[in-house]
């Protein structure tokens, strides 16, 4: 068994700093990894950075991260995920790690992702090339994310994003937003390998459970739905209808 903890949208500044810590500390007992699924600061600023990985560095188990779109409102994100990485943490951009957690391999790949809407109701690259460019970077970081999912050799499989790949975990936002918080390509990417389990963020009003139309697992963490630290996910548990036990 593995045992997922997983955050996202902690926002972490000065005022933040020691909140979460103490739900950190206890994190050996209940899970193998901590997964954060982007909006790690307020602003992407590098002194946001530093508190973050104060908060969240040197844990007794690997912290693995995806910025969002905070992350990148300063133009810094470079020098976040530098501060982030040299403070231990694993920051995914189109890529994935394999961890070795209790005799398994869990593989993680992760993403940001980006906007354009789902089926029926989504953006097309056609027209001004403004449009086609906004489209095109989610297709771009679509391919990256399921190119880096089929890659990884594990026993487990997680999808790690900020951006949400379903509807259904946007339930509770306002409607005219949804093509703002996510898109149906970032689902096909995660249908596009044998994936677990899919975690994103950025829907703060949002609903915690989904699904992709592959049948993936798709669970909202942000922090302001699941209302705590974090929450635990089980996979590989003995659980032989779902294999994904929410704790």
């Amino acid at each position: 068994m593995i045992r997922i903890a997983a955050v996202g949208d902690v926002h972490v500044d000065k005022d933040v700093l020691g909140r979460y810590r103490p739900a950190l500390e206890q994190l050996p007992d209940v899970a193998d990894v901590l997964l954060i699924a982007g909006d790690l600061t307020r602003h992407g600023t590098v002194e946001e950075a530093k508190c973050m990985a104060t908060e969240f560095g040197d844990l007794a188990v690997p912290v693995v991260v995806v910025l969002g779109n905070h992350d990148h409102q300063s133009d810094l994100q470079d020098d976040v995920s530098r501060v982030l990485t040299d403070s231990g943490l694993t920051v995914l951009e189109g890529d994935g790690t394999v961890l070795e957690l209790n005799g398994h391999r869990l593989g993680v790949a992760g993403a940001k992702g980006f906007g354009g809407g789902f089926a029926g109701a989504c953006a097309s690259s056609f027209g001004e090339r403004e449009m086609k460019n906004f489209v095109g970077t989610t297709e771009a970081i679509a391919e990256r994310l399921g190119a880096a999912l089929r890659g990884l050799e594990c026993d487990a499989l997680v999808a790690l994003t900020h951006y949400a790949p379903v509807p259904e975990t946007l339930v509770g936002e306002p409607l005219e937003i949804y093509p703002f918080l996510g898109s149906y390509l970032l689902a096909r990417a995660i249908d596009s390998a044998p994936t677990a389990l899919a975690l994103h963020g950025h829907a703060h009003h949002g609903s915690e459970r989904g699904r992709t139309p592959g049948g993936v697992p798709v669970r909202n963490v942000a922090h302001p739905v699941i209302k705590q630290a974090y929450n635990v996910y089980q996979l590989l548990s003995e659980d032989a209808d779902t294999g994904l036990v929410s704790v």
